[in-house]
């Protein structure tokens, strides 16, 4: 029954948003559920996901054929829903029914994809594992669509909604959970009697659900064995306006908070490896990098940012990183071209070291971590390599002066860490601050709008906005986060009440309502018809008191691309 045990956590994880309740559910499953679906749930809720197995349009196309539901009805259901995995699992008939009633069980999976001692004719759904069920998936990569459909229309017979819902999910890989990443970490580790940085660096690196056993990832893991294996990132808070005096400047360290891709470079036994925040290990994407591995000493670990040091926005009174634009531009390239890699070039801004001679130094003082790092800077003599340097300050007020020229250096703001701080794990609130600097804004009017998801799929919550360019409207960005329940609901029920045209999901609506949009960066772009893209869109505040004629224009976007872009 675990995969049944697996689709209950995920459906109660999504009723409730009180974090001491996900907690126990985690806790109380990790307790009850197999091993191998334990490895298989830790790999899912850190985004190991499995290849897709069938597109959504295959998916809705079967079920419109067993229910016989014509396609226009499909998609009203669907908008209405606003999930497509979801849509799915409510309108296939009840488990087992067919036209003449009740059928009898059959197994969940056909018998060839059963190992000789599983094998069987009587397999209920109740009984399959979570990880059976994914192994197969694995398995059918590739196979026939007609193999894949048999499959898929087994399990949907004899699933539960719920279970249809998750196994949905997951087959059409768009398997999401609504926990933090820290919170089955805390789990496992109330589970096991070990601590969360223990568990949060077991978990992390380049493992496979498929070969890896919960007793080897887990309760006796070899960390020796994987000379990638990175550490879990520490996380800074933000430190708002209102927020108390951390203490005294003296206990502090200040640097600029750079807008980069968060990564560890590690080098062990002569081997080089980039990880991302997101463990994605992304060495192959910066190849500039060779000569940093060739130069740094063995059992190292540096935690920093990949920036972009294109030599158009550097000078010798301002050597700072180009806008996190530029790197945009080789992200997602499959083929990294000579000319972008002489365009935008990487480099490596360090601010802290994890590994030294081979040793975990996490629990040293960051002052002691700090040396350890200013001597291996002093030793590499790279182009692509910098460490962040510290920012002198007597007091808070001059530091807050200081802040306020951020964007001039192409930063986001200041970081604040406790001298005497260990670098711990996940966000945690105390030694490390982000002090960011407010976001650049501009007010637009909502011309569009569409259903959210999850709980938001029977609202209107997801919106693109508009500037003015003479007496025309020119689309610029979309945003579906920044306001409240009630005012989500407001707005919802405005656009019912004046839409003006349907397309699809999409219903254009009368260019009334004004929203402040915050953003932290701007870049030119090809792609869109205003000329401009946003970093990180959201809605600040809904401007009641403007009316549409009083919003911004494109001259504005196109003057703040100037500055900043």
């Amino acid at each position: 029954m675990s995969f049944k045990l697996f689709s209950q956590l995920v459906v109660s994880l999504g009723q409730t948003t009180k974090t001491g309740e996900k907690l126990a559910l985690l806790r109380e499953y990790f307790t009850e559920a197999p091993d191998d679906d334990k490895v298989w749930t830790i790999a899912l809720f850190t985004g190991r996901r499995p290849r897709r197995l069938v597109s959504g349009g295959l998916m809705g196309q079967w079920c419109m054929e067993i229910t016989g539901i014509p396609a226009w009805m499909f998609t009203e259901c669907y908008g209405m829903v606003g999930d497509l995995s979801e849509t799915i699992a409510l309108l296939l008939p009840p488990r087992n029914a067919d036209e003449g009633g009740v059928s009898p069980a059959k197994p969940i999976i056909p018998a060839h994809h059963f190992s000789e001692e599983e094998t069987t004719d009587s397999i209920p759904a109740s009984h399959t594992t979570l990880s059976h069920l994914l192994n197969v998936f694995n398995e059918l990569q590739g196979k026939p669509e007609e193999e894949r459909k048999t499959f898929v229309l087994a399990c949907w017979q004899q699933f539960e909604t719920n279970e249809r819902f998750v196994f949905n999910k997951l087959m059409s890989a768009n398997f999401r959970v609504g926990v933090s990443a820290n919170l089955p970490v805390q789990a496992l580790a109330q589970s096991l009697n070990l601590t969360v940085a223990e568990v949060a660096h077991r978990i992390s690196g380049n493992w496979n659900p498929e070969h890896i056993t919960f007793n080897g990832l887990l309760l006796h893991p070899d960390l020796s064995s994987d000379n990638s294996k990175p550490y879990p990132f520490y996380l800074a808070y933000p430190l708002e306006e209102n927020n108390d005096t951390p203490g005294t400047p003296f206990e502090w360290q200040a640097e600029w908070k750079w807008d980069g891709i968060r990564g560890q470079v590690i080098k062990r036994n002569d081997e080089g490896y980039i990880w991302s925040r997101g463990e994605e290990l992304i060495t192959e994407k910066f190849p500039e990098f060779k000569r940093l591995f060739d130069l740094l000493p063995n059992g190292i670990c540096l935690d920093g940012e990949i920036v972009s040091l294109q030599p158009s926005y550097q000078t010798l009174d301002n050597p700072f990183p180009a806008p996190f634009s530029e790197l945009q531009k080789r992200i997602g390239r499959k083929n990294l071209t000579k000319k972008i890699l002489a365009d935008v070039p990487a480099g490596f801004i360090a601010y802290d070291l994890l590994e030294y001679e081979g040793s975990d130094i996490r629990t040293m003082p960051l002052a002691e971590r700090r040396k350890l790092l200013e001597q291996i800077f002093q030793t590499i003599k790279d182009p692509a390599f910098t460490i962040s340097f510290t920012i002198d300050f007597d007091d808070w007020n001059a530091l807050t002066e200081i802040r306020t020229h951020s964007r001039e250096k192409g930063a986001e703001g200041l970081m604040l860490k406790r001298k005497i701080s260990p670098y711990g794990t996940g966000r945690r609130r105390g030694d490390w601050w982000k002090w960011k600097i407010d976001p650049m804004t501009i007010d637009a009017v909502m011309i569009y709008a569409q259903k959210g998801s999850g709980r938001r799929s029977n609202l209107y919550t997801d919106y693109t906005f508009a500037v003015r360019d003479g007496e025309k409207l020119v689309p610029f960005t979309k945003a579906y986060s920044g306001l409240t329940d009630k005012e989500f609901a407001q707005v919802d029920a405005f656009v019912k009440n004046n839409a003006i045209e349907k397309f699809g999901p999409v219903r254009t609506v009368k260019p009334e309502l004004v929203f402040e949009i915050g953003f932290e960066g701007i870049a030119e772009s090809k792609r869109h018809k205003s000329g401009v893209a946003l970093r990180f869109p959201r809605m600040l505040r809904w401007r009641t008191d403007k009316k549409a004629e009083e919003i911004n224009t494109l001259e504005d976007l196109k003057k703040m691309l100037q500055l900043y872009g």
